[in-house]
């Protein structure tokens, strides 16, 4: 196992424990992917993979149709996937990925929350090259399928780890490689579970136990705004693990 995913292992989001709010932001995903690609899901490969990571979170079939709908009606709000960047206290690197109709509010509110709490708000690609972008995959186990054989097909596909853990495939690897290798996935007959892209950071920063909860209430804020559909930084969390 990698660093990739000792990196997601350490990192606990306070905002999957909120079922609303899970909704909500894959509601907006899925919103943006309809208005990308259409709302057809045999055709629309991001769409595929989103509601069948909403059924994985146990996402109502209602809501998934509902948001499939709203990306189609022409006076709904249009989402965008904006980015931010900045610094909390005690020089941790912090990148914001969020999902916004209205970026004026989201920029205004993410800022308040690095100014409330010592951090600031810096310019786009400020820290965003002290992270590796990545992408990853779930996978329900498929019967006759070893392991390493898999894995050696794979890194053909750029995959950089893959491995079987609590009776799921965990696949790893860089985000430009995401396409191909969910359509080799697809076409193997593998069901996908669930699927995320990351940022890993290069390097972690370890801070003392007080300066660590003073940086966590900025992330908390950061999670708790509706906007916000990721935060990611290079504070140490293994002591959380």
């Amino acid at each position: 196992m990698g660093r990739a995913f000792e990196f997601r292992k350490a990192r606990k989001m306070k905002r999957w424990g909120n079922m609303s709010r899970v909704f909500t932001r894959l509601g907006r995903e899925i919103e943006m992917a309809v208005k990308a690609g259409g709302p057809d899901p045999t055709t629309n490969s991001k769409l595929r993979l989103l509601i069948q990571t909403s059924k994985n979170e146990n996402m109502p079939k209602d809501n998934v149709e509902r948001a499939i709908k709203r990306a189609v009606e022409k006076d709904t709000a249009d989402y965008k996937e904006v980015v931010y960047e900045g610094y909390a206290l005690h020089g941790i690197a912090v990148v914001i990925e969020t999902a916004t109709d209205n970026p004026t509010r989201t920029v205004a509110n993410v800022r308040s929350y690095f100014n409330k709490y010592g951090g600031s708000l810096g310019t786009t690609g400020m820290c965003d090259f002290l992270f590796d972008r990545q992408c990853n995959f779930t996978l329900m186990p498929k019967e006759g399928v070893d392991m390493e054989d898999l894995e050696l097909e794979l890194i053909d596909y750029g995959v950089e780890d893959c491995f079987l853990e609590d009776d799921e495939i965990h696949i790893y690897a860089e985000f430009s490689n995401f396409g191909p290798i969910q359509k080799y996935l697809e076409e193997n007959g593998f069901e996908i579970k669930s699927f995320k892209f990351d940022r890993i950071p290069h390097e972690l920063k370890t801070l003392t136990p007080d300066e660590q909860k003073e940086v966590e209430k900025l992330l908390d804020k950061m999670d708790d705004d509706d906007d916000v559909v990721n935060v990611f930084h290079n504070m140490n969390q293994e002591e959380e693990a």
